[in-house]
């Protein structure tokens, strides 16, 4: 069975590749470092073997690091639209080589590690990533709250999410079959690049391993480039934003639930709580509860028709069984009978008070278990119309198999 990384590129395709290796360093103001990069890159890839070229990725840099790169022998790119996922997306662009190699140009990484990530590649995986956690650290190379607490709930997390064997997500020394870039088709232009390429690679079903590396204390003289909450704030959020049934579904669903239970347990009387008694405010609240949990769900859903041309996450078999066998109209009568089930309830208790002249209601919890009802079914008939459209224009037919 072919890589799904085969599928764009030519079988001789690598033939055509003048070299084995693109060293891709992207690079913002590192007039200090880069052309030491530049040149432990070169040696280290002549010491292995490889026939390599160096690519700089200049992201407007005010200094001399594109002079100093261009001195030392690399090849220098300017990518003009700004971040870090942007520079290595344009380095790669201009690449040559069948594999890629990204590593940072301000002196972190140890380009002695370079020849463990070509003979992972030489063994036919599509991704290797680099394990600081597994290699060395040198003092001072990783602040605290980066070692300790962003790098591993964010690569937890992922862990958690999409499955994927790789303890530091983050890690910006990383090697790659250049037809794996092309199938993972990667979006973003911040440091959130990392974690998208691990989420695009689970995906697409690609082969990743991973491979203890040395970290060194980098040669900035100011802080670096990576700003930990907003930064980890957009790690967080994209691989929130990658899994909808996390995101959505599970937290809709547990309010939908509670709100209906909620409302189906104050609905035979009110129940004392201590000293405090729940009745029909209490009831009302559980209405909120549950129509905000099920707005909540419908928007996993929506979501997840809406990732079937977006690879965002890896599909569900068990939705794609659900989504063939679920049709437009089935929703709508789901809808209509709760609508209607919340109608003749409310008839029921209001037609008499309305014939009494309005006076004082004394149906009230009955009235708003009757509302749910109501209000859930509005919701299902408009939220299947609103999925089955998203679902024509994703091109994803509900009820249909495509």
């Amino acid at each position: 069975m072919r890589r799904a990384s085969e599928a764009r590129v030519a079988p001789d395709a690598r033939a055509r590749d003048p070299y084995e290796l693109s060293i891709v360093l992207p690079c913002l103001n590192e007039a200090r470092s880069v052309g030491r990069c530049v040149d432990e890159a070169m040696a280290a890839a002549v010491a292995a073997g490889v026939a390599a070229e160096v690519i700089v990725a200049d992201n407007g840099s005010t200094d001399t690091s594109a002079e100093i790169a261009e001195a030392h022998g690399a090849r220098v790119v300017r990518v003009a639209l700004r971040g870090y996922g942007a520079a290595l997306r344009g380095g790669v662009e201009a690449a040559r080589g069948t594999y890629v190699l990204f590593a940072d140009a301000d002196g972190q990484h140890d380009f002695d590690d370079l020849a463990a990530f070509v003979a992972k590649l030489r063994e036919g995986y599509d991704l290797v990533i680099g394990n600081r956690f597994a290699g060395a650290i040198e003092p001072g190379a990783m602040p605290a709250s980066h070692r300790y607490l962003g790098n591993p709930m964010i690569s937890g997390l992922l862990r958690l999410l999409f499955h994927p064997k790789i303890h530091d997500a983050q890690c910006g020394m990383r090697a790659f079959d250049r037809r794996a870039f092309a199938a993972m088709d990667l979006r973003t232009t911040g440091f959130e690049f990392s974690p998208e390429m691990v989420v695009k690679a689970v995906r697409h079903g690609l082969s990743m391993t991973e491979v203890p590396i040395h970290l060194k204390r980098d040669d900035r003289s100011g802080p670096g480039h990576l700003r930990t909450i907003p930064d980890g704030w957009r790690h967080l959020s994209f691989l929130l934003m990658c899994s909808p049934n996390w995101l959505f579904l599970a937290p809709g669903s547990v309010l939908l639930a509670l709100g209906i239970a909620l409302v189906a347990w104050l609905f035979v009387g009110a129940h004392p709580i201590g000293h405090a008694s729940l009745d029909t405010r209490a009831e009302l609240v559980g209405v909120v509860v549950a129509s905000i949990g099920f707005q909540i769900a419908s928007l996993g859903l929506f979501a997840r028709v809406y990732s079937y041309t977006e690879p965002m996450r890896t599909r569900s078999r068990t939705l794609d069984r659900r989504l063939r066998q679920v049709k437009l109209e089935q929703g709508l009568a789901l809808g209509g009978l709760l609508a209607l089930g919340g109608l003749v309830g409310l008839g029921v208790e209001l037609v008499p008070w309305a014939l009494a002249g309005f006076g004082e209601l004394h149906a009230r919890r009955a009235v708003i278990f009757w509302s749910l009802w109501l209000v859930l079914g509005v919701e299902v008939c408009f939220s299947s119309f609103f999925l089955s459209m998203l679902g024509v224009s994703r091109r994803t037919w509900i009820g249909e198999r495509w």
